[in-house]
């Protein structure tokens, strides 16, 4: 088990330092803000949506690897999703980060299974997830970890 956790921390690690899609998005249809005021991470996350479909997303901002490399294996993971896929991916990711259940059907977002043994990282893990759904829901207001139901 201690390889695994090593694999994932390494993963997290690379996606900190070299994140994927870190850059605004020209012609996004969808955006949402989102802070953690507990953390100071804070990000924009960027989106175009076609025929319910996430054809594009980026992502930009500052926070701890957590948070970073939650948002960055996110825009890799969400790319060609419909609406419906991202929420019921939200349940599964937010179902494991906060209490440790299964990761099944999570893909490479499994890296974030062992959060759970670390409450105040959960909300970092989490940011990008409650960022997202706003955006395919079409929220404007910016999204904060102390006020939603993390």
């Amino acid at each position: 088990m201690s390889d695994l956790s090593d694999l994932y921390q390494e993963v997290i690690l690379d996606h900190n330092r070299r994140p994927r899609n870190f850059h605004s998005l020209a012609g996004a249809s969808h955006t949402a803000e989102g802070y953690n005021p507990l953390c100071g991470d804070r990000l924009t996350l960027y989106l175009k949506l076609s025929n319910q479909v996430i054809s594009d997303i980026a992502f930009e901002g500052a926070g701890c690897a957590i948070s970073k490399a939650s948002a960055s294996i996110l825009t890799d993971t969400l790319k060609g999703k419909t609406r419906a896929e991202v929420k019921a991916l939200f349940d599964k990711v937010h179902d494991m980060v906060t209490s440790g259940n299964s990761a099944d059907g999570v893909g490479k977002l499994a890296v974030f299974a062992g959060v759970h043994k670390f409450p105040a990282r959960v909300k970092c893990a989490i940011l990008p997830w409650h960022a997202v759904v706003a955006a395919v829901e079409g929220r404007q207001e910016p999204v904060t970890t102390e006020r939603e139901d993390t």
